[in-house]
Order: structure tokens, then C-alpha cells, then sequence
């Protein structure tokens, strides 16, 4: 009954309802941006919105195909038959493409899994598209899945990552369990989604909002010395007030969640849960689907999230005013946004992907790992920990502080 009157007594708050009712709505626009903004091109122009997202899930009904080595080494000789007669290729004066019919029919629906073909035989730091498929000797075959070994062991014993032998075993270990042949088809509704994640750091904002008053609001308002003087005033009060924080921002949570996930995927279609994320990038070394992907990268944001609703306890119950809360929050939040990684070694970058902005954004293709001695963990799994730990360590402070506030 108290854990039931404490969330009551959040929902009742005009300025909590206000502040949801924003978020959601922030929300619903940021991830419905890019269903607003979509376009693509044919020979006739720009076909923009739900139109253009029905054509290009129309080209791709023809590309949902295993990508054996025989399937890639046909494209690249399609391709490259296809630069064999000037008549089709066009000259920037920095590098050649094809134009006419021959981009239209040829290249245009099926552009995006050219350019990850192309892009599979690139070297570290490089970014090579349909037009770099000319270039490559495929006469004894494609070698796609042993050059896509190469190009990640490469990327592993590039210097600037000075990642430790345990590290590049972990690496390749991981990438060993990626299914091959890759399954290619259509993402687009994850691949918003996944790429959109830390706009989700304005909901926790949003949640932390509405839970700052739940202990400095008693300050405010003089209620404090009834409740702390009262017979569950130190004890199953406080342990109300805290669960019922932790369920408001669950609900609010999976509300926002709901929306983050359903405008995209509405319109976009489910199409591609299944399939695999190097079909994005053959660098990701991560043996997941789009499905788990998102599922794994929200259950780390959800877990941010308690550990910030743990936070803002905290600090309410140690701060006389929920607007020096909000101040905190706000730069604990979102000064990551303003530190660019300089790599993904090192003290700071190692520190800043941790940070909670930071944490929003999966990494996959990064290689980022953390070491301690002989374990070696990636950012996904340190962040869960870190995370889980944090909010397991800020609940007793925030019930002692409460607990130990002295009454004016």
C-alpha cells in the first residue's frame, strides 16, 4: 500500500505529467525524424516518406539471399562487365562511376550491398564503394569470408589500437561465432533504431526530472520532520518511496521504449530481425542479430537508467532543493556529449565510453575491451556491470541519507 501511494503520489503531480507528456512526445519526433526524412532516387527522382520506403523495400525483396562466395563473386563480375564499356562510365576527374542505365538498372537497387562487398576488401581507414569493384582480381574467386578474417585481424593489429594479445584472442574468439554465409535482406527499421539510441539519454532525463523531488521535495515542503518522526518513517517509508521510483521509471521507461522502437519499425517493417549485423559491416565482430543487438543495447540503457534513478535519490535526499538535483543530472548526463574519443585505448577514451551518453552508443564495430589481468571483457559487458553495480551502491546511501537528515 505505501509503494502504491508513493507512485500515486509521483503521477498526481501536474508538473510530472508535463514532463512526460514532453519526453514522449521529444521522443516520438526525434525517432520519427528519420521516417519523415527518408528518400531515395530512380530514374524518374526523389521518392521521399512512405513512398520511397515502400520502393526500397520492393528492390530489396530480390537481394534477401544467402551471400555465399559463388553469389559475391557473380556481382563483382556483373559490376565489372558493366565499367567495360565507356559508354556507362562517367569521370569526376577524381574517380570513375557508372551513369545511364547501367547505374539505374545496375547499381542503384542494389548499391548498399556493393559498397559493403567493396568496402570488405578495404584496408583500415579506408571507406571504398561499387566504383573500387573493377579494381579487384577475382579470377580464381571472391575470397570474401577469408578476406573478411583478414580485414578484422588487420583491423586487431593496427597500432594505434595496442590492444594485448589476450585481447585480439578475445576479438577473433567472438568472431569466430558469426554464421557464414551472411543472410542479406532488408534493416532498415533496426538500422534507425540501432544508430539513434542516445537520443534515449532525454527520456532517463525526463524520468530524473520527475524523481527529484521524491526526498528534497519533503525539504521543501516541511513534511520531512512528520516522516522521519513517524513509526515507518525511517524504515518501509523510505523503502516505498525508492520502489516506487524504480517502478515509475520502468514504466516510463518501456512507454518511451515503445515508441524509440515502434515509429521506425511501423514504418520501416520488422524485416531483417533476424539477419545479421555485419550485413551493416563486415567489421562487427559480434555474433548477434539486429534483434538482439537492440534488445542487448536497450537492457545496458535500461540499466543506465536505474543507476541514475539511484543517483537522483541520492542527491535528493542529500540536497535541500530538486533543482540542484536537476543540475547535476544534467551535466553527469550530458557533458559526454561534448569529449570526442580520440581512439579507443587509453585512460580517457576507456573512462569515456563508459560515461552515460557515451554508454547509450553500442560500438559494435569498435573492438573496445577492458582487461584485468588475464580477463579480458568488451564495453557491453563492463558497461552491464558497471551499471548494475552503481545502482546496487547508490540505494543504501540514498536511504541513509534520508534517513540521517537532520530536521530544521
Amino acid at each position: 500500500m505505501l509503494i502504491k501511494y508513493e507512485f500515486l503520489k509521483i503521477l498526481r503531480k501536474k508538473s510530472a505529467l508535463i514532463v512526460m507528456a514532453i519526453s514522449l512526445i521529444l521522443t516520438g519526433f526525434l525517432f520519427g525524424l528519420p521516417v519523415m526524412q527518408y528518400q531515395t532516387y530512380n530514374q524518374d527522382g526523389v521518392m521521399k516518406g512512405t513512398a520511397g520506403i515502400a520502393y526500397e523495400k520492393e528492390q530489396y525483396a530480390k537481394l534477401s539471399v544467402p551471400l555465399s562466395e559463388e553469389y559475391i563473386a557473380d556481382t563483382i563480375r556483373e559490376v565489372q562487365e558493366l565499367f567495360k564499356s565507356p559508354a556507362h562510365v562517367g569521370y569526376d576527374g577524381n574517380e570513375r562511376f557508372l551513369i545511364g542505365d547501367a547505374y539505374w538498372n545496375g547499381v542503384a537497387p542494389r548499391e548498399k550491398l556493393l559498397n559493403l562487398i567493396a568496402n570488405n576488401y578495404s584496408s583500415p581507414n579506408e571507406n571504398l564503394g561499387y566504383n573500387n569493384l573493377p579494381d579487384l582480381d577475382i579470377t580464381s574467386g571472391a575470397f570474401f569470408y577469408q578476406r573478411m578474417k583478414k580485414r578484422m585481424e588487420t583491423l586487431l593489429n593496427d597500432p594505434s589500437r595496442a590492444l594485448s594479445n589476450e585481447q585480439k584472442e578475445y576479438w577473433s574468439g567472438m568472431a569466430d561465432d558469426v554464421d557464414i554465409p551472411l543472410q542479406y535482406g532488408y534493416y532498415e527499421g533496426w538500422e534507425v533504431i540501432i544508430s539513434s539510441f542516445e537520443l534515449l539519454m532525454f527520456a532517463v532525463l525526463a524520468i530524473c526530472i520527475v524523481i527529484a523531488p521524491v526526498f528534497s521535495g519533503e525539504y521543501q515542503e516541511g513534511t520531512d520532520a512528520v516522516i522521519l518522526s513517524g513509526k515507518y518513517g525511517k524504515t518501509k517509508l523510505i523503502t516505498a518511496k525508492i520502489a516506487a521510483s524504480f517502478l515509475f521509471g520502468t514504466v516510463a521507461f518501456m512507454l518511451h521504449i515503445i515508441l524509440a522502437w515502434g515509429l521506425p519499425l511501423a514504418a520501416f517493417g520488422v524485416d531483417g530481425w533476424n539477419l545479421p549485423l555485419q550485413i551493416a559491416n563486415t567489421a562487427i565482430p559480434y555474433p548477434f542479430t539486429f534483434l538482439q543487438a537492440v534488445l542487448m543495447n536497450t537492457g545496458i540503457i535500461y540499466l543506465v537508467l536505474l543507476a541514475m534513478i539511484g543517483l537522483t535519490l541520492l542527491l535528493s535526499a542529500r540536497m535541500k532543493s530538486p533543482y540542484l538535483v536537476l543540475v547535476v543530472m544534467v551535466l553527469v548526463l550530458f557533458i559526454p556529449m561534448f569529449l570526442t574519443p580520440n581512439g579507443t585505448t587509453g585512460a580517457y577514451n576507456l573512462t569515456l565510453f563508459l560515461l552515460p551518453y557515451r554508454v547509450a552508443m553500442p560500438e559494435f564495430s569498435k573492438y573496445i575491451s577492458y582487461q584485468l589481468g588475464g580477463l579480458v571483457l568488451d564495453a557491453l559487458a563492463v558497461r552491464a556491470i558497471l551499471y548494475a553495480l552503481l545502482t546496487v551502491i547508490m540505494l543504501p546511501l540514498a536511504r541513509l541519507g534520508f534517513q540521517k537528515h537532520q530536521v530544521a
